[in-house]
C-alpha cells in the first residue's frame, strides 16, 4: 500500500477542509472573516473597541490576579471565614487553611521571583474523607470564593480512560478556563475539586483485578503533576472552529495549552467500609491476643482519622496516585446538635432559604427552637448529613407553600407539633383563617375585573350574591378565583363586543345566575341586544 493509499485521520481532514473553506470565504465576507460580527465589535483576542461589559470583566480579572499576586491571608483567617458557613469539621478546616496558605504563598513568591519556578515544589493536594453531607464540597467552594480563584467541581465517576466513553479528565482544566471567562492567566491558579474519588478505586475480583478505574487514576496523576493541557479537545469541533475564525479575523492567537503547575487539586469521597479495614489493622497491631469488644459508633467514626497510605492502596488506589495527595484529612459525621447549629448559625443554612421562600409570598416564617431540635433529630436519621435537613423541611413545608400564598395568612409560627404532623396543623391554621379568606377571595375577584377591563375595555360589576356564590364554589372545588373566572368568562369578550356594538353598553352586572351558568346568561344577553337600540 502506498503512502497516498493509507487511511487519513478524519479529524485532520475536517480541520484542513474548514481552513480551506475559511480562506475562500474571507475574500467575500464583508466583515473581514467568516461569520463576522457587526462592524466595530471586537472579537476575543482582537484589538478593536471594547464594550462596557468587556471593560468590567477586564477590571474584575485584574482585581482577581492582584489578590493572588498579593496573597497574604493567614491560616486562622481562612479558618474563621469557613466557620461562618461550615459547622464542625475543625480539623479539616485547620488542615485546608494551612495547605491553601502554603500553596498560594508559593504562587505569590513565584510571581515575584520567576527563578523559583525552576525549583522543585511538591504541591499540597488534598484528599478529604467522610460521609455525604458533612460539608466537603462546601468547604472548598467557600475557600475558592474567599481567595477569588476559579473553581471547578466534578464527580470522578463521569471520567473514562480514553475520554470517548465518558469524560476526559483534561476537560477539568478546560472547564477551569471557561469559569475564568477564557482568562488563562487566572485559570492557571484555580482549584479543581473532584468528588466521589473512591468510586474509581480498583476492586479485587475473583477473576483478577478490575482495571476500569486504573486508567482514570493514571490520567489524573498526570494532571496533578506539572503538565501542559491542550485547551481544545480533539472532539471539541466548536472550539476548533472558533479558534480558526479568530485567526482569520487577524486577532491575537489564544494560548493553546495551560500548565497545571499552580492548579491545586482536592479530591474527596465517602470511602465506604474503609473504616472497617482501618479498625482491623489497628486491632491486629495492638498488643495481646485476646478478643476485643466491637467498637461503638462513636469510636467507629474516628477510625478514618488513622488512615495511612497502605489503607488507600488496599482500597484500590495506585501508589503513585495516592502519593500525589499528601494532605489527608477526615471529616466527621454530623450529630443532631451539629445539624441544629447549622440551622441556627450557619450563613448557608437551608432554613434561611425556606424563610426567604415564604418571604417571597409576604409570609413571615417563625420557627421555635423545639421545632428546630425535632428537625435536627429527624434529619440525623436520614443519614445524609446536612442534606437531611432539606429532606425533612421539604416534607414539612410542601403543603404550607402550596396553600398559604393564596390566603391572608402573613405569619407562620412553627412548633414541634407542626414538624410531627404538618397536615393536621395546616388544616387547623386554614380553619382559623376561614373568615379572613373571604376577603382575600373578594380581592381576587376585583383583580380579575381589573384585568378584564384593561384587556377588553368592558367593566364587570359583581353583586354581593355573585361574590358569595363564587367564593363558595372556590372553597368547595378547591380552585382559585382566577381559575374559576377564566373558565367561566373565557368567551365573554366576544359576546360583550356584539352587545356593545348593538347597544353601546360597556358595563355589565354579574349576579348569582350568571355565576351559575355564564354561557347561558351571555347568550340571553346577546339575543336581547338585537331587540334593543342604542337609544332605547
Amino acid at each position: 500500500m502506498s503512502k497516498d493509499d493509507e487511511p487519513k485521520d478524519p479529524m485532520e481532514e475536517l480541520q484542513k477542509n474548514l481552513q480551506d473553506l475559511f480562506k475562500q470565504g474571507k475574500a467575500f465576507m464583508p466583515f473581514g472573516g467568516p461569520m463576522g460580527g457587526a462592524s466595530g465589535v471586537a472579537s476575543p483576542g482582537s484589538s478593536g473597541p471594547t464594550s462596557p461589559k468587556q471593560e468590567e470583566e477586564d477590571q474584575e480579572r485584574a482585581e482577581a490576579l492582584k489578590r493572588i499576586q498579593e496573597f497574604n491571608l493567614k491560616p486562622r483567617e481562612i479558618r474563621d471565614y469557613l466557620d461562618r458557613f461550615v459547622i464542625q469539621q475543625n480539623e479539616a478546616k485547620k488542615v485546608i487553611s494551612v495547605s491553601i496558605c502554603d500553596h498560594y504563598n508559593h504562587v505569590r513568591r513565584c510571581i515575584e521571583r520567576p527563578e523559583l519556578l525552576e525549583q522543585d515544589y511538591a504541591k499540597q493536594n488534598i484528599i478529604l474523607l467522610g460521609p455525604t453531607g458533612v460539608g466537603k464540597t462546601y468547604l472548598m467552594r467557600n475557600v475558592a470564593k474567599l481567595i477569588g480563584v476559579p473553581f471547578v467541581k466534578a464527580d470522578a465517576t463521569k471520567f473514562s480512560e480514553t475520554g470517548y466513553v465518558g469524560g476526559d479528565v483534561e476537560d477539568l482544566v478546560r472547564d477551569l478556563v471557561k469559569n475564568a471567562n477564557g482568562d488563562t492567566d487566572l485559570a492557571q491558579y484555580g482549584i479543581i475539586y473532584i468528588d466521589e474519588i473512591d468510586k474509581i478505586a480498583n476492586k479485587m475480583e475473583s477473576g483478577g483485578r478490575d482495571v476500569s478505574g486504573r486508567g482514570v487514576q493514571i490520567n489524573l496523576l498526570k494532571l496533578m503533576e506539572d503538565t501542559e493541557v491542550a485547551l481544545q479537545s480533539q472532539t471539541d469541533m466548536m472550539g476548533q472552529m472558533q479558534a480558526m475564525m479568530e485567526m482569520q479575523r487577524g486577532g491575537k492567537p489564544r494560548k493553546r495549552s495551560l500548565s497545571t503547575k499552580h492548579i491545586l487539586f482536592i479530591v474527596s469521597g465517602a470511602f465506604d467500609q474503609m473504616d472497617k479495614s482501618i479498625e482491623k489493622r489497628l486491632r491486629n497491631t495492638s498488643m495481646g491476643f485476646g478478643s476485643q469488644p466491637a467498637a461503638d459508633q462513636e469510636e467507629q467514626d474516628t477510625f478514618l482519622n488513622e488512615v495511612e497510605t497502605r489503607d488507600f492502596i488496599d482500597y484500590g488506589f495506585e501508589p503513585e496516585f495516592i502519593g500525589r495527595l499528601p494532605v489527608r484529612v477526615a471529616c466527621q459525621p454530623l450529630k443532631p446538635k451539629d445539624l441544629l447549629e447549622i440551622m441556627s448559625s450557619s450563613e448557608g443554612s437551608v432554613l434561611r432559604q425556606y424563610i426567604s421562600d415564604f418571604e417571597g409570598y409576604g409570609i413571615t416564617l417563625e420557627m421555635a427552637r423545639e421545632a428546630m431540635e425535632e428537625v435536627a433529630e429527624r434529619a440525623y436519621k436520614e443519614k445524609t448529613g446536612a442534606r437531611g435537613l432539606m429532606t425533612v423541611l421539604e416534607r414539612v413545608f410542601r403543603s404550607f407553600k402550596f396553600e398559604l400564598p393564596s390566603t391572608s395568612i402573613k405569619t407562620l409560627s412553627v412548633g414541634r407539633s407542626t414538624i410531627e404532623n404538618p397536615e393536621a396543623e395546616l388544616k387547623v391554621l386554614l380553619r382559623e383563617n376561614l373568615s379572613d379568606q373571604h376577603e382575600v377571595l373578594r380581592a381576587e375577584i376585583d383583580a380579575f375585573c381589573q384585568r378584564f377591563s384593561e384587556q377588553y375595555g368592558f367593566t364587570l360589576e359583581f353583586t354581593d350574591e355573585a361574590v358569595t356564590a363564587l367564593v363558595e364554589e372556590s372553597l368547595e372545588k378547591d380552585k382559585t378565583i382566577r381559575a374559576l373566572c377564566e373558565r367561566k368568562f373565557h368567551d365573554f369578550n366576544h359576546g360583550l363586543t356584539l352587545i356593545s356594538r348593538n347597544t353601546g353598553q360597556t358595563t355589565f352586572t354579574i349576579d348569582a345566575e350568571v355565576i351559575a351558568d355564564a354561557e347561558k346568561a351571555l347568550s340571553a344577553w346577546v339575543v336581547a341586544s338585537y331587540n334593543r337600540t342604542p337609544d332605547s
